[in-house]
């Protein structure tokens, strides 16, 4: 028995097991090489062109940042959204409602502005 706990203990420690790895965080120029790549491969043409210029904007907007508290969310975030995108269940996919509410006002206007735009292109494209 004793053998059997340290063995399950062993495992779980290092992800072998009973439980998966922990998600390791990329350095921020691999993740932004990543989310163009996973633009360009799992994008229509317009969402490629508006997701390509958000991810440019908001990594520039977030290159001097110092608290690291910060920059783990920002990295986590930007990481899962990499994933969503490579599994292509995105599509129909609605915000997190507890998301939404940690959003500052400046973030809620930048999804309004997001939304704003969606519905212009599609407008456009039908007429």
């Amino acid at each position: 028995m004793r053998a059997t706990s340290k063995l399950l203990a062993a495992a779980a420690s290092t992800g072998n097991g009973l439980r998966p790895a922990p998600l390791a965080l990329l350095p921020p120029i691999p993740l932004y090489r990543r989310l163009l790549r996973a633009h360009r491969k799992y994008l229509p043409p317009e969402a490629r062109v508006l997701g390509d210029l958000y991810v440019k904007s908001e990594f520039r907007l977030h290159k001097n940042v110092d608290n690291p508290a910060h920059l783990i969310g920002f990295l986590t975030e930007w990481q899962l959204y990499a994933q969503t995108i490579e599994g292509n269940s995105w599509q129909g996919e609605r915000l997190d409602p507890a998301k939404v509410e940690k959003m500052s006002d400046q973030q809620i206007g930048q999804m309004y502005e997001l939304m704003q735009a969606i519905k212009k292109s599609r407008e456009e494209d039908g007429n």
